[in-house]
């Protein structure tokens, strides 16, 4: 896509702090980090979306999160770490680009989710279960 931010940071006419390079998937700090060491992953095929992503490129990209989560928190001396994908214009999502965020967490950050928790009615979740169940 010739306007998508990521598609020109992966053909290299935007800079980018890369921390991974590989055949499928690049990884690189983010400019406006939550703390410093926030890190994206993001395909070198555009995908829009996670449900675009074939199987196979997902099973990658899940084993990415773990590889580097597990070096941001070294390099940073993080207390932990959110992952963070925003799938969706509902969800938030503002590069429509398929991309992961590893954001780097200290108990003495500033930075918090916060959520209305909701209620199922009677019978609901298993409704729920059964028709997630199904499209497995």
């Amino acid at each position: 896509m010739e306007s998508c931010i990521f598609c020109k940071i992966i053909k290299g006419e935007i800079p980018a702090a890369k921390v991974y390079d590989g055949s499928k998937f690049i990884a690189f700090l983010d400019i406006s980090p939550a703390n410093k060491g926030h890190t994206l992953i993001i395909p070198k095929r555009h995908y829009v979306s996670l449900e675009e992503m074939p199987d196979g490129d997902g099973k990658e990209f899940g084993e990415l999160q773990v590889k580097l989560g597990k070096a941001v928190m070294k390099a940073t001396n993080a207390e932990g770490f959110n992952l963070l994908l925003n799938n969706g214009k509902a969800a938030g999502q503002e590069v429509m680009h398929a991309h992961i965020h590893i954001q780097p967490r200290f108990s003495s950050d500033d930075f918090h989710y916060k959520w209305t928790h909701k209620k199922y009615d009677d019978g609901e979740m298993q409704r729920m279960q059964e028709k997630i169940k199904q499209f497995l």
